[in-house]
Parts: structure tokens; sequence; C-alpha cells
């Protein structure tokens, strides 16, 4: 069995490598730390704890610890459907602690929407399904479907990153409708880009387009994950995925270690 880590890195040093325009996100892309680090803070804390001195301690160290600061929706993360709003399909939304394991350990089909997809534009249904077609695998109830839009070329420094492909609520609620509860992407965003969807509220006044990727999941419960990274190391189909978030009480997301298991 091949683990294969879909987990995008977090850094916190990534923070000056943000584009300038983008620098306000920051928190659902960089974590903030506070590092405490063996040879300084870590041996005047444990100094302090025991009474010694640095002496006392092995090579004068301390421990090592850091103190995070994380917004729930960073990096790769797990959306439940409390962060679509309150109601889901007419009941109370779950939240991400209410998800089981169970519910996250499925089997996993890769979309590569590549040849269809362009920046800053929905993904259209009829890529979806010439990707599915050209997957050849089966979708399962419950399973996952992952779409690779080619954001892979790109980081998280690169404005390019961030004019990726979006999902639209007729994509999301075509995947949902076909079986799959967890749906994820390679994207920074499961919609079109947050300018591109105000522009064309601004230019149409029509509320349809505002997060209308996210919104379907008020009609249809799934689990959405963005931030997924390494989805060009896995087959089409035929693995199963876990997606692990941290167990957060009454939140809307948490940020997850993405694992697939290939055979």
């Amino acid at each position: 069995m091949q683990l294969i880590d879909l987990t995008r890195m977090l850094d916190s040093a990534d923070l000056d490598r943000l584009p300038e325009r983008v620098k306000a996100s920051a928190s659902v892309l960089v974590p903030e730390v506070e590092y405490v680090t063996p040879a300084g803070k870590g041996a005047e804390v444990m100094c302090g704890l025991f009474g010694c001195e640095r002496h006392h301690l092995p090579d004068g160290e301390g421990w090592g610890e850091e103190r995070i600061r994380i917004n729930s929706h960073l990096g790769t993360h797990v959306d439940a459907p409390l962060h679509y709003g309150s109601l889901c399909e007419g009941r109370p939304a779950r939240t991400i602690g209410d998800i089981a394991l169970t519910e996250l350990y499925c089997d996993g089909l890769v979309l590569d929407v590549r040849p269809w997809a362009r920046p800053d534009e929905a993904i259209e249904v009829s890529a979806l399904q010439a990707a599915l077609e050209a997957n050849g695998g089966e979708v399962t109830p419950g399973c996952a479907l992952l779409i690779r839009t080619g954001q892979e070329a790109y980081d998280l420094s690169q404005l390019a990153w961030y004019s990726y492909p979006g999902m639209s609520r007729e994509g999301t609620l075509f995947l949902a409708g076909l079986g799959a509860k967890v749906l994820g992407t390679d994207a920074v965003g499961w919609d079109r880009p947050f300018g591109v969807m105000r522009r064309m509220f601004r230019e149409t006044g029509d509320a349809a387009q505002i997060w209308d990727g996210h919104f379907a999941g008020r009609e249809r419960e799934v689990f959405i994950v963005q931030q997924l990274d390494n989805l060009q190391a896995l087959p089409a189909s035929g693995f199963k995925v876990g997606f692990f978030p941290m167990k957060l009480n009454r939140c809307s997301a948490a940020p997850a270690r993405v694992v697939a298991f290939v055979a």
C-alpha cells in the first residue's frame, strides 16, 4: 500500500511570499506561528519551571514548541455543511465535529478537467462529464471526486495561483447528484475567485453569481475540500482517500491531513 500525501504544506514564512493584493486573505493561506526553540525561549521556560539553570539541561537546551493561530479554513481543509448556512437539506447543518471519519474515508476518483478549464471561469458540467468519461472509473455512493484543474503549475507566490478555474452551482449539484459526498479541488477555492463573482454581481445584479458553488451545498449535503496538493501523483481511480480534519467542536471547517491509499 502506497500512501500519497495530498496536503499543502503550511509555512508561516509564506506570508512574505504572498502577492500584495492577496495579503488580506492571508488567514486562509498562512498560519501565524511563534517558534519557541530549544536553545532559546524553550530553555528559559524549562529553567523557570524546574528552578534550574541552563547548564543543568542537555547541551543547555530545553524543549521546542510552537504557538499557532489559525483560521478553521486554513490550507487544505474540509468544509462542513455549516459553512454554507445554518440549514442543509432543510435540517440543521452539521459541523465538522458531527462528521464521522467513516464518511471521510472513501473511494476516490480524479477528474482531470485541465483540457477544458479556464482561469477565472466556471468549470462547465460538460467538462465534468467529459473528465468522468475519460476517467472510466465507477462513482460509488459517498465517494470523493477530486478536481484537477492544473493549479499544480503554480504556487502561492504567483498571481496565477489565484486566477483559478472554479465550480458553479450547476457543477456542484451535478457531482453531488452522481452520489459523491466529498468534493475536492486543487484550487485555492471551490467557487470562481471572489473578485470574479463580485464583478459579475455588480455587472448583472444577479444574486446567483454570489458563492454559488458553495451555496449549492445548502441543497445537497457535501463536504468540500480545497487547496489539495499533488493530485498528479494519483491514478485516475481505484484508490481510497482519507480526509482527517482536526476535531473542532461547533466549527464550520477544519484543516486536514489528506492521504490517498493506493494499492
